[in-house]
């Protein structure tokens, strides 16, 4: 689009200036209001205007049915009110990380302008680490969790100077011969080493998204037989472990669930202190969790009212003793994306209108899988981008798929959408832009981020260029057309 920074090299080190990185500036005061929440009316504001802006500007229209839109002004607020919300609690001095779950949106531009609002990465491969290296996280800000981590893995991330939590007594065997091999004897690793486990403390309202329930795959589980000694005894065998990490889910977990699962860390952690006579454990990882109200436009609960339930919770979490590093993903981005896409046909069939746009299960393929446990807002918006008006009809938002399940929404009463119209996916900033299904071969939609221009419009910033047709064949094998029809000998591979 032109736009100053818009095709900056994303590789090097974050700097402050993130208005050059990201092509748009931010227009942001300080934001969030004391409960840090923001205004969500401003945010809804800033949504119709980038719409309307999308289609004047020429990134949404008949050649360019589907794009995602990410608000930068509002995920900066967003940042910003996480870090008070945690600071208005802790101690003076308490070392606090935030640690951005980049399988949340793992765009590069994305995790190096949460870098520039003091946000880090929290990685689960090493594609994500790749991510956040070229997004230019420092490593003294990122963190290493994965169930199923590689020996080559970790022998990167120890290299770098990485945290890792070890999710199981076997990877902590591995990890032991990788500091052995790498450490001189009496040394300690660069790494900031700990152990994940799981309170097993029950799920939430969504199973899937649930990592602290008997059976989880994740961490060691705190209840079984004989597991909570060998935690202890773990430690007290290994000085250079500092850290106790817990994750007890995402989306469909109450801060109630939350704070408890945090309690018994805290608790494990001042035993495991206790019983080895030192300071062994020094930081505590609690992961992330706060859900989003799909629902409507509020932001309930805010990391404000989190932060203060743990306070009460567990007061002693925040006296400046322990190092503190959160994982949210979901509750930083999701308000602040869009996916807009264009109404190819407008039809009816058996008394039920059916809006057929560009935005089906390639883009939100949770929703289309699973519409009752994530269901997503859709909003309508005329021809020229604004918002639609009129009597609500009920009415199908299909998607361009080829099967008769692919539906946005079902049944949703909305102003009728006609053809050329544009319906929005809203709370997509999350899980939504960087999980592309490739169904039917559909090219992955561009994504843009915007922001005042200075002069009373939008600016957009090219996030990720939309994927071409050619792109599909190369990624399908295209390189290799033969591959399975021409005869070859084994010497000739």
């Amino acid at each position: 689009m032109g736009l100053k920074g818009a095709d900056d090299d994303m590789s090097g080190d974050v700097v402050a200036d993130d208005e050059a990185d990201n092509g748009v500036s931010d227009g942001v005061s300080d934001g969030a209001d004391r409960d840090g929440r923001g205004d969500d009316g401003e945010r809804v504001v800033r949504r119709d205007d980038a719409v309307r802006a999308a289609v004047e500007q020429g990134l949404l229209g008949p050649d360019a049915p589907i794009v995602g839109l990410l608000d930068v002004t509002g995920i900066r607020a967003s940042a910003a009110a996480l870090r008070q919300a945690f600071e208005a609690v802790a101690a003076p001095g308490t070392a606090i990380l935030h640690a951005f779950a980049v399988k949340a949106n793992p765009l590069v531009p994305v995790v190096r302008l949460l870098a520039g609002e003091g946000i880090g990465a929290e990685v689960a491969s090493a594609g994500e680490l790749a991510l956040a290296r070229a997004a230019g996280v420092p490593v003294e800000r990122t963190v290493f969790d994965a169930p199923a981590k590689t020996e080559a893995e970790l022998r990167e991330a120890l290299a770098l100077g990485i945290a890792v939590n070890a999710d199981n007594p076997q990877e902590l065997a591995r990890i032991d011969a990788l500091v052995s091999d790498e450490v001189p004897a009496g040394g300690l690793p660069r790494s900031p080493l700990g152990i994940r486990v799981n309170p097993q403390i029950g799920a939430g309202s969504i199973g899937a998204t649930s990592t602290a329930t008997a059976t989880s795959k994740f961490g060691v589980g705190l209840r079984d037989e004989g597991a909570r000694e060998w935690v202890v005894r773990a430690f007290a065998e290994r000085p250079w472990l500092t850290r106790l990490h817990a994750h007890i889910g995402s989306q469909g977990i109450s801060l109630s669930l939350l704070a408890r699962g945090v309690a018994e860390t805290y608790a494990l952690a001042e035993e495991i202190n206790a019983r080895t006579g030192r300071r062994q454990i020094d930081t505590l990882d609690i992961g992330g969790g706060l859900s989003v109200n799909f629902a409507s436009e509020a932001t309930e609960p805010t990391y404000a009212q989190y932060a203060r339930l743990l306070a009460e919770a567990v007061p002693g979490l925040f006296d400046g003793r322990y190092g503190l590093v959160t994982e949210f993903g979901r509750s930083l981005l999701a308000r602040y994306g869009t996916v807009v896409a264009r109404v190819e046909y407008a039809k009816s069939s058996g008394g039920r209108r059916i809006a057929v746009t560009h935005a089906g299960v390639q883009v939100a393929a949770r929703t289309v899988y699973v519409p009752g446990t994530w269901p997503l807002r859709i909003a309508a918006y005329d021809a020229k981008g604004r918002p639609k008006e009129g009597p609500a009809v009920v009415q199908d938002v299909a998607g361009p798929a080829c099967f008769t399940g692919d539906l946005l929404a079902e049944g949703r009463a909305l102003p009728p959408l006609e053809q050329g119209d544009y319906a929005a996916a809203l709370d997509t900033g999350a899980y939504y832009f960087g999980t592309h299904y490739s169904y039917n071969s559909l090219v992955r939609p561009g994504v843009y981020g915007f922001g005042p221009d200075g002069d009373g419009g939008v600016a957009f910033a090219v996030v990720r260029d939309p994927q071409t047709v050619a792109e599909i064949v190369a990624d399908s094998g295209g390189a290799h057309a033969d591959a399975l029809t021409t005869p070859r000998t084994t010497a000739s591979r």
